[in-house]
Parts: C-alpha cells; structure tokens; sequence
C-alpha cells in the first residue's frame, strides 16, 4: 500500500496529475495557454486566486512559471486541500482556504479584495447552471479591472451530437487501453487515498461533502460566455479547445 510516509506529498500531487491525464491528455497544453494567458494580461508577478484548487495542479504550476506570483487557493475538499497543504508546507506565496462556493459569503474568507486573475479547471461543472451563474457574479467582483478569469472545463455543444458520439467513441477507447496499460481512475485513485494513514480521515469527510459523482452541468462555451458577460465581464470567448474541453477567458 502506498502512503504518505513512503512517498511524500509530491507523489501523492504527482499521482493525481496522472490520473487526471488519463482523463485528459491534453491537460498540460491547456495549462500553458492558461498561463500564457495570465502573462498576456497581467505580466510575470500576478496575483491569483485558485478556485476549487484541489491539490494545487494550477498552483503549483503558476510558480514554477513565475516565481515572484502569489496564490490563494480555494476548495471544500478536506482530502485535496490536505495534499495542497502538504505540497505547499512553508511556501509564503500560496494561501490555502477552505471554503464551500456554493456559500454566498466565501469571498469574505480570502486574504484579498481583488485578484489579477481567477483560474480554474475540470472543477465547476460540479455545480449546476444556477449556482454557476451566482457564482459568476461574485468571480467578477473579484477581478480587477483589466484582470482575466479563465475556465478551463467540460462544456458540452449540445448542437452536435454526431461529432459528440465519435469524440466520445475514440477516447474511451484510448482511456480503455491506458488502463490496461496500468493507469489509474478517478474511482481506483480515491479507494487508494482512504488506505492511506493520514489521508483516509479526510477522503471519508470528502465523500460525506459531494457524494461519488457530480451533480452538476456542463453547458456549452456559448452559454458561459453570455452568463460571464451579464455578470460585468466586458469579453469573454474560448481561447483554446480540444474535441471535449474548453479553455474560456473573460476579461475584466
């Protein structure tokens, strides 16, 4: 069994990475248009916020990149913020908060009033249309003006369901034959975490939260632009997509 003791916090960040790029492939490529993007707006030393962080993905790979920025993380998920924490132990730029999105006032628990930039992936379509939208409206009372939100996430095209069925076909296929060649899944992944000493206490707290599976949405990239716009963004549009992701950018 594998644990925290024998492999420290990195493999435990580390593994998660693998495991959500069995889902995603292209997850690094996004990554960099993300930032790419965040250096386009608000140079090399921005301040971030870091929404429903997990256990850092984005963090982590926001300092790398630029050294002199600063993030705040935010998530409800006792058992990712316990690896976020242990990943970051020390660090003076990163915050950790743990706050439920869906609570009107979890904008009153961050260090900050306003943010260069608010980033976020393959998290919020745990949430459905409704609590998005508000969710939307307080987002953009954090960024600053000229700042960017950007949304990198499932946004299903309802419109095209012949394309959606072959996209679909093809990679289950390929995810079918990664696991066979030894990759893990979502589910294999978490029954790990709650063997392990020190992470199976807040695995268990986290499934109490959420329960085994979203019940959220995933609108399509129109929508989230026309919400994010209503809401007191002035532009907002994809600025990367693969055939069943969208990165989405909004500008203060």
């Amino acid at each position: 069994m594998t644990t925290t003791t024998d492999t420290g916090w990195q493999a435990w960040q580390e593994s998660w990475d693998r495991q959500q790029e069995w889902y995603m492939p292209d997850r690094e490529e996004r990554f960099r248009v993300m930032l790419d993007m965040v250096e386009a707006f608000t140079g090399p030393e921005p301040r971030v916020l870091d929404l429903a962080c997990g256990t850092g993905s984005i963090t982590a790979r926001l300092l790398a990149r630029f050294p002199n920025a600063t993030s705040t993380g935010v998530d409800l998920d006792p058992a990712l913020l316990t690896i976020a924490r242990g990943t970051f132990a020390g660090d003076g730029r990163v915050t950790l908060v743990e706050a439920d999105l869906k609570d009107p006032d979890w904008t009153a628990r961050l260090p900050y009033d306003t943010y260069d930039a608010v980033l976020t992936a393959t998290a919020l379509h745990w949430l459905r249309t409704d609590a998005l939208d508000a969710l939307y409206g307080r987002i953009a009372g954090l960024v600053r003006y000229g700042g960017v939100f950007l949304n990198a996430d499932h946004m299903i095209d309802d419109s095209t369901p012949r394309i959606n069925a072959a996209e679909s076909t093809l990679r289950h296929t390929r995810m079918d034959q990664a696991m066979r060649d030894g990759a893990l899944d979502w589910a294999e992944w978490w029954a790990r975490a709650a063997e392990d000493p020190v992470l199976a206490a807040p695995t268990a707290r986290r499934f109490e939260i959420y329960g085994s599976h979203a019940d959220g949405e995933t609108p399509s990239a129109a929508w989230h632009a026309r919400t994010l716009r209503a809401r007191g963004f002035g532009e907002a549009r994809p600025v990367w997509c693969s055939p069943s992701d969208t990165l989405l950018l909004a500008l203060k």
